[in-house]
Parts: structure tokens; sequence; C-alpha cells
């Protein structure tokens, strides 16, 4: 699900360090109770863009979403900021689940610096304030070479085990004993 949070009134002058790690913080906190992972975000200076990725059935992004903007509000609150009553969201059906057209929001998402003129064409990749966050995968870096590839992997490994709260089939021993 692609979800845009706006702050209100479109303000500016929240954005910096400091926040983006908070911002981190309870994105983390959020995915991991809501089983969820965030293969890209963007923070941009009056607003910012998830892709949230449910990790198991019961995975709930709305519910989520509510905590998420909750626990971020609070921290925009200490700073005089706060999000915009309605947040976007758009839910990917049919062929949008297609890798390709999951990729192009990624490339949307990723680009948005571009086009508000915040890094020059083809510096997306230099923007601060846009990463991703998968459970258990700190080290992963995006606009990395391979980095797509290893997120898709990781994603599909965070599905089978539902964010490891189960052991991985695929690990499955012959004897019916789960490897390490």
């Amino acid at each position: 699900m692609h979800w845009i949070l706006a702050i209100d009134e479109r303000r500016v002058g929240w954005l910096d360090a400091k926040l983006l790690y908070r911002f981190r913080e309870v994105l983390t906190h959020t995915a991991f109770r809501y089983q969820l992972a965030c293969p890209i975000f963007c923070l941009m200076p009056d607003h910012m863009h998830l892709l949230w990725v449910g990790l198991a059935e019961t995975s709930n992004q709305l519910t989520a979403m509510q905590r998420f903007r909750l626990d971020m509000n609070d921290s925009l609150q200490r700073i005089g900021y706060s999000f915009q009553r309605q947040s976007y969201d758009h839910v990917f059906k049919g062929n949008e689940l297609e890798q390709n057209a999951i990729e192009d929001v990624v490339d949307y998402i990723a680009r948005n610096p571009e086009r508000k003129q915040l890094v020059p064409l083809g510096g997306f990749a230099t923007y601060p304030y846009t990463g991703c966050l998968l459970p258990g995968a700190c080290r992963l870096r995006l606009f990395e070479e391979g980095s797509w590839r290893e997120i898709l992997r990781t994603l599909a490994f965070l599905r089978r085990t539902q964010c490891f709260r189960v052991p991985d089939p695929s690990r499955q021993l012959d004897d019916g004993e789960f490897g390490n």
C-alpha cells in the first residue's frame, strides 16, 4: 500500500536528522507490531511517502497506520507540527501487484526529491531522507547495486516466516526439524 501523509497546512521546517531517527524508530515499532515492511520511504519538506507490505495474513495496514500517525503526531506536536487529518492511501490491485508496477511506484517515490528540485536530476539516491526498513535487514542500503533484488528476497523470506514468527519452511530438515 502506498501512503502519503502531509504535514498540516503543508508547513515546512520539521524535517531534520533528529526527526528522521525518530521516524525510523516509530516505523520500526509499527513494522514489528503489525508485521509490516517498508521497502521505501521518502520524507519530503511538507509530506512523506511510505510503501508498506504486509508480511502475514493478519497484517492490518489501516490499524498500523492509525498507530503510526498517533505516535508520529506525538513527536511532531512537540515541535509545533502535525499531520493533516486525512492521509492518502492506494491499495495495489490486479496488475499493480506485478513486480514492474511496484518498481514504478518505488521509482516515483524515490524521484520525488528530484521533482521538487531538492536534488539534481539523477541525484535521488543522495537524498538523505529516503530509505527502507525491513525487519532483520538493517544493513540493506537502498539504491546500491543489487539492492532491489535483495529487498524482494528479504520480503519473500519475511512473508514465509510471518516476520520471524514461524520457522522457515524452506529450512526444514528431512527429519522434520528446522535448521538454523
